[in-house]
């Protein structure tokens, strides 16, 4: 009998799982009308599934070696000097934002009652750091063909207590980052740039998320790479970095990896605070931090699908454009336009209900979730008609006309990779043929 060796049975297990995923993964014909089409989903390949099972077989269940390659990869990727991996996008902005709090940058932190200026139409995690650091909202209005705040609507709000801007790059159209960020260095502004639906984004020939002081991405399985949950804070500036890694790392000082020692060769030399001379500097908290670390696990899907960046930002860039073309011309649309100088890497695609269409929205979506087709918000709509921002502080700046629209009379539809020509067809004449109907 012939006995295994330990990589014989590795190599046994490898090729079952790709067998697996072969099986799992057999072509199901698109049937209008009866196949779903998903508005947002993660795309994953044998590579993907052997990355996992790898990563299960050496036992990796904490950050280490993999969680590392893709942090330096990522910010080698952005040109960005450091990268944090998280627990999750959410996760990535508080970090990102609450570091601007830290008291080891002095006079420049951030103290409550200081204004951040925020888009008002959007996802909560964009603002909710902002109020959990008891710093106040200041909410600005959005365009209806880019859905993406203005450098001139941000300089009308800046006023005595501004110290920062925290904007999300709406479903993968930038904003005016090259301006906003100008407007934050004349103003002496923090700029955090929340980049969890525009990976693989252009704006004047540079990837979004290198424009802030710090920007943040998302893993969660609806963006443009997944690790299942995770997501990343990047920055250029090592002084924020160091920030980041202690209120990720429960708030430490120490910056040795999980299962290092005396990477500082230090260790038992330190005296911070009032603890006695050579207390454990694993054990000297300097911030009040958080747990919000990530997994191998999560980190070997994430390098698996870093590979193929190019190829999804390539397909959603061609569903997008198919709609585009598709619906052009469609009476009571609002069709949505790129960022001037922009090249984006698409999240969905977004329409809006004119308000004097003989429809509404609501008809809309109906219909096309009747057919299969899956539909979205724009996630919160307008922020301040939601309760759980009623009776907290905020600041509002010019008006908010045109966020209320998006409450009422917009939604979006797919385009990432796994959706098909034969799909965006379907999805183009379904649409057609509703708003002919109805009109």
């Amino acid at each position: 009998m012939t006995t295994l060796t330990t990589a014989d049975t590795r190599t046994l297990v490898l090729d079952a799982a790709r067998r697996h995923h072969v099986d799992q993964d057999r072509y199901q014909e698109f049937v209008p009308g009866v196949t779903e089409i998903w508005p947002s989903g993660a795309v994953l390949d044998a590579d993907d599934r052997l990355a996992l099972v790898e990563a299960a077989l050496d036992l990796r269940i904490a950050a280490g070696a993999s969680s590392r390659a893709f942090e330096s990869r990522f910010a080698r990727l952005h040109g960005r000097r450091k990268a944090h991996l998280t627990n999750s996008g959410s996760s990535a902005n508080l970090l990102a934002l609450t570091a601007l709090t830290s008291h080891t940058l002095g006079d420049a932190r951030l103290r409550p009652g200081d204004e951040v200026i925020t888009v008002a139409a959007g996802f909560p995690t964009t603002v909710n750091p902002i109020i959990q650091n008891g710093l106040v909202p200041v909410f600005v209005d959005l365009d209806l063909t880019t859905y993406n705040t203005t450098a001139d609507r941000v300089a009308e709000a800046i006023g005595p207590r501004t110290r920062a801007i925290m904007i999300a790059h709406a479903l993968g159209n930038p904003f005016e980052a090259a301006e906003i960020a100008q407007l934050a260095e004349d103003h002496g502004l923090y700029l955090v740039e929340d980049n969890c639906d525009a990976v693989g984004t252009r704006y004047d020939g540079r990837l979004t998320g290198t424009f802030g002081d710090l920007s943040t991405v998302s893993f969660y399985p609806a963006h443009h790479l997944t690790m299942g949950e995770g997501g990343i804070v990047m920055t250029s500036r090592p002084q924020l970095a160091r920030i980041v890694e202690s209120l990720r790392d429960w708030g430490r000082d120490c910056w040795c990896e999980p299962g290092r020692n005396n990477t500082c060769f230090r260790r038992f030399d330190y005296q911070l605070g009032t603890l006695p001379h050579g207390y454990d500097h694993k054990y000297i908290f300097t911030h009040v931090g958080y747990n919000l670390k990530s997994t191998d696990l999560q980190a070997a899907l994430g390098l698996s699908q870093l590979g193929k960046l190019d190829s999804f930002t390539a397909a959603r860039r061609r569903n997008w454009q198919r709609l585009r073309d598709g619906l052009d011309g469609t009476p009571h649309l609002l069709l949505p336009e790129p960022t001037p100088g922009s090249e984006p890497s698409w999240f969905g695609f977004v329409l809006t209900v004119d308000p004097r269409a003989p429809f509404d929205r609501a008809a809309l979506t109906d219909h096309l979730e009747a057919h299969k087709i899956g539909t979205r918000r724009l996630f919160a709509g307008n922020l301040t008609r939601h309760p759980a921002y009623a009776e907290r502080d905020y600041r509002v700046v010019g008006s908010l006309a045109n966020s209320d629209i998006v409450t009422q009379q917009t939604f979006w539809i797919g385009v990432y990779p796994a959706i098909t020509e034969e799909m965006t067809d379907y999805m183009v004449a379904t649409v057609r043929d509703f708003v002919r109907r109805n009109t």
